[in-house]
């Protein structure tokens, strides 16, 4: 039987009105099937989609011993089954990419099994190719099952590319609560940052304009605050919590399709952890054994983002900003062979001298009320740290095997990756953020 997901399935069936258009909801997904467990139904789930008898199934050493065998057997019976398995720990990025679309050239559709790095290898590989593909979820580690993003590394920056939905998303609760632990964790912790980030692409609508919904925010009122009151069951592997954990994680990545962009679920947060994994890959092996994954280091990034933007809505001066320094020497000589793509993202945001004086203008006029609005939409930094800690996540940067050196200048750096305004652009452009991580 099929967990309890009403919403999902009216936005799925058009009958969603989005309040932000009046317009029932359009996505791109055919199917989404969240249940206790799918053993049996792999074929019938896939055969509705009607994706072509030719399918790639892509896996990972790991992903096929928790569940690729058993979707490429049960699938072998109703199309010709070509397995792709990929070495353990595949990395998302040019590469591989290629090597998966050459090994899948005479595929009519992928068929990832896998979560973060599978799923987005398949995705953009698909696309490239202007194939379907759909994927059996093996982990609830993040939430980009149902978003039309990738996050491929080029030239050694991380990137998110545009790509395409999958046809059907098919999530086995039994799987998902028989992930490593870890893997557990990282889904908590990148559904942490629902609050970090509307705060951020709030503020950037307000200060420059940027656009903005509460849409994708309303789809997740339900579940957000039940799933961190009831976090401590996702260690035990209570599977109510675990469907909870992947509810939220499927319309967070509807929010982002909504969007027509990652903007809803990826801010300041996402910028420090993005920054880690260019420019300190391996920084965690020391302490862990393997790298940290996306969301461990985002929900510890959340943590950092919450407790800046709770001091910045708790002035009751405004900001007063200075024009955004960009010094070129230093980035090339702190980023490297990323820098360009670097100083082309930080300089399409910078404030030069007549955008900062438009920019104080507002501040001055409009921060008694901006300051309130912006704090309704936060959650208190203790509540996110508790949420993490009772599912056994790491909340600092330490249990990340990151040393409190590194990790500060990543958050002193991140906001010069990308061309997405936030609090760090706000604090380092007016008080500093050196200031105030001391």
């Amino acid at each position: 039987m099929d967990m309890d997901q009403p919403l999902i399935d009216e936005i799925l069936g058009g009958r969603w009105i989005d309040p932000a258009s009046s317009t029932p909801a359009a996505l791109p997904f055919k199917s989404v099937v969240i249940a206790p467990s799918l053993d049996g139904r792999e074929a019938e789930l896939v055969r509705g989609l009607g994706i072509g008898r030719r399918l790639a199934v892509v896996s990972d050493s790991a992903t096929r011993a928790a569940l690729g065998r058993r979707v490429e057997r049960a699938l072998s019976g109703a199309a010709a089954v070509e397995p792709i398995v990929l070495p353990d720990r595949p990395h998302a990025d040019e590469a591989t990419v290629d090597r998966i679309r050459a090994a899948a050239a005479r595929a009519d559709a992928l068929i990832a099994v896998g979560s973060g790095t599978i799923n987005d290898l398949c995705k953009y590989a698909s696309f490239r190719d202007t194939k379907p593909y759909a994927v059996f979820a093996t982990a609830p580690s993040m939430n980009g099952y149902t978003s039309l993003s990738a996050a491929i590394t080029a030239h050694g920056h991380k990137k998110s590319l545009p790509a395409h939905g999958a046809a059907g998303v098919f999530i086995d609760l039994e799987v998902l609560a028989a992930a490593p632990r870890h893997m557990i964790q990282s889904g908590l912790g990148d559904s942490l940052c629902r609050s970090t980030a509307q705060a951020d692409w709030l503020l950037s609508h307000r200060l420059r304009g940027t656009a903005y919904s509460e849409t994708p925010f309303l789809l997740l009122a339900a579940d957000e605050p039940q799933l961190f009151d009831r976090a401590e069951g996702l260690a035990r592997g209570d599977l109510a919590v675990m469907e909870l954990l992947a509810r939220v994680l499927v319309l967070s990545g509807f929010g982002m399709c909504l969007a027509g962009s990652s903007a809803p679920a990826s801010q300041a947060e996402h910028l420090i952890s993005h920054y880690m994994d260019m420019l300190h890959e391996g920084a965690g092996r020391r302490t862990l054994g393997r790298d940290p994954l996306h969301g461990e280091q985002v929900g510890v990034a959340t943590l950092t983002v919450a407790r800046l933007q709770a001091r910045l809505v708790g002035q009751d001066k405004p900001p007063h900003l200075k024009p955004t320094p960009v010094d070129e020497a230093a980035i090339h000589a702190h980023f490297g062979e990323s820098a360009g793509d670097c100083l082309k993202e930080f300089r399409a945001k910078a404030l030069d001298r007549a955008a900062t004086d438009r920019a104080n203008a507002l501040l001055e006029k409009n921060w008694p009320a901006w300051r309130q609005e912006l704090a309704s939409k936060l959650v208190a930094p203790e509540r996110l740290e508790a949420a993490l800690a009772a599912c056994g996540a790491p909340c600092t940067s330490g249990a990340l095997g990151w040393d409190t050196a590194t990790y500060r200048t990543a958050v002193l750096w991140a906001r010069r990756i990308r061309n997405r305004y936030t609090c760090l652009d706000l604090i380092d452009d007016s008080v500093g953020l050196d200031a105030w991580l001391n």
